[in-house]
C-alpha cells in the first residue's frame, strides 16, 4: 500500500485474551460472551449481509439520514477537518462523509479487524490521494495512542465519527464513560457525529434482530464456531439456537444463545454445564429517545447542535459540539 502504514497497537485482543474472556464469561451465573468477538472475517461478512435484509432497518435508514444531513454537517464542520472513527469496519459511511466535507485533512480509522481495516484504508487512500490516512488496529475500548494529525493543533475542526448505533451495545454506565472519553479528545468547537437507534414497538425490534432469512442467527452462532475453530473444545454450535428478547424495563434488545439440551462443554480443559434452555448472553442493544440521548450528551460537555431523523422515527444521527 503506497504511502499507507498500519499502526498495530498492543491492546489488540490476542487469542489469550479471547480465551480469558470466554472462560470468565461462561463461568458466570448468567453465562455471557463479549459481542466484540462477533467480528472475525466470517462474522464481518455475515453482518454485512444482515444490513441488507428487509427486517434490519438500521443501516439503510442511517444512510438515508446521512444523505439528507451531510450538506448541513459539512457547513457545521468547515474545511480541513481531522476525522477519527471508532470501529470503522468496511468504511461505507465514511465515504459519504468524506465526499461531503470541504477538503478534509486526515482520517484515522480504528478497528480490531486488521483484514477489514487494511482493505478499507487502502481503498480510501486510492480514492482520496490528498487525504492523510492513519489506520490503527486496536480494541478501541483500551487506551490508544492517536496520531499527531488528530491530537495536534490544526486549522480545522476535529470530528469523531461513530455511526451505526454501536453506542447501543454499551451498558449505559459504559456508554456514558465512552462518551466522556470522546469528549476528552476534543477541544471546544470540535464535534461528534453519532448514530443512535430509537425506541420503537417491540415487534419491530424483535424482527430486526431475528430476520426471516436467519442471517442474524448465523451471525450469533458464528461466535461459537469461532471458539470451536480456535481452541481445543468439544463445543457443538448445533447444540445451541439463536434467541432474541426485548427487555422493556431497560429499553434494550438482548441476543442469547440458548442450549437445546442438557450438555457439558469443555474448552481448553475447563468444564461448563448447561441445562436445556440455559443461555449465553451475547449482546445488548439499548434504544434511546432523542431527548434522553441529548440530555446525556449535554451532561457530558456536548451541545446538541442538530438531530437528524427519518420520517418514521426509527433512527437518529446527532451532531454534538464540544463546549
Amino acid at each position: 500500500m503506497t504511502n499507507l502504514s498500519i499502526n498495530r497497537q498492543e491492546n489488540v485482543n490476542c487469542d489469550d485474551q479471547f480465551l480469558s474472556d470466554i472462560l470468565f464469561g461462561l463461568g458466570q451465573t448468567q453465562k455471557s460472551l463479549p459481542c466484540k468477538y462477533f467480528y472475525d472475517e466470517r462474522g464481518s461478512v455475515l453482518f454485512d449481509e444482515i444490513c441488507k435484509t428487509e427486517d434490519y432497518y438500521h443501516t439503510r435508514t442511517e444512510l438515508s439520514i446521512l444523505d439528507e444531513a451531510l450538506p448541513e454537517v459539512a457547513r457545521l464542520v468547515g474545511p480541513d477537518a481531522d476525522i477519527l472513527e471508532f470501529g470503522s469496519g468496511a468504511g461505507i459511511k465514511i465515504q459519504k462523509l468524506i465526499e461531503a466535507l470541504q477538503a478534509p485533512r486526515s482520517y484515522c480509522p480504528i478497528d480490531i479487524s486488521e483484514e477489514i481495516l487494511v482493505s478499507s484504508s487502502a481503498k480510501l487512500k486510492a480514492m482520496y490521494p490528498s487525504l492523510e490516512v492513519f489506520p490503527i488496529v486496536a480494541d478501541y475500548l483500551s487506551p490508544i495512542e492517536l496520531p499527531a494529525a488528530f491530537t495536534a493543533n490544526s486549522t480545522g475542526r476535529k470530528l469523531v465519527f461513530f455511526p451505526g448505533s454501536t453506542i447501543s451495545n454499551f451498558d449505559q454506565p459504559d456508554a456514558i464513560q465512552f462518551l466522556r472519553h470522546i469528549r476528552s479528545l476534543l477541544s471546544p468547537g470540535d464535534a461528534l457525529l453519532i448514530g443512535v437507534d430509537l425506541i420503537k414497538p417491540e415487534t419491530r425490534l424483535i424482527s430486526a434482530y431475528d430476520d426471516r432469512e436467519g442471517i442474524t442467527a448465523a451471525f450469533n452462532l458464528n461466535l461459537l464456531e469461532r471458539i470451536r475453530n480456535t481452541y481445543a473444545t468439544d463445543l457443538n454450535p448445533g447444540g445451541f439456537k439463536h434467541e432474541v428478547r426485548y427487555n422493556s424495563e431497560k429499553h434494550r434488545i438482548e441476543m442469547h444463545l440458548s442450549s437445546r439440551c442438557d450438555q457439558v462443554v469443555n474448552i481448553e480443559g475447563e468444564r461448563f454445564e448447561f441445562v436445556t434452555g440455559e443461555t449465553i448472553h451475547t449482546e445488548n442493544s439499548y434504544k434511546y429517545s432523542v431527548e434522553g440521548f441529548s440530555l446525556i450528551a449535554s451532561n457530558l460537555g456536548f451541545a446538541p447542535n442538530r438531530v437528524f431523523t427519518d420520517s418514521d422515527n426509527l433512527f437518529s444521527v446527532h451532531y454534538l459540539s464540544a463546549h
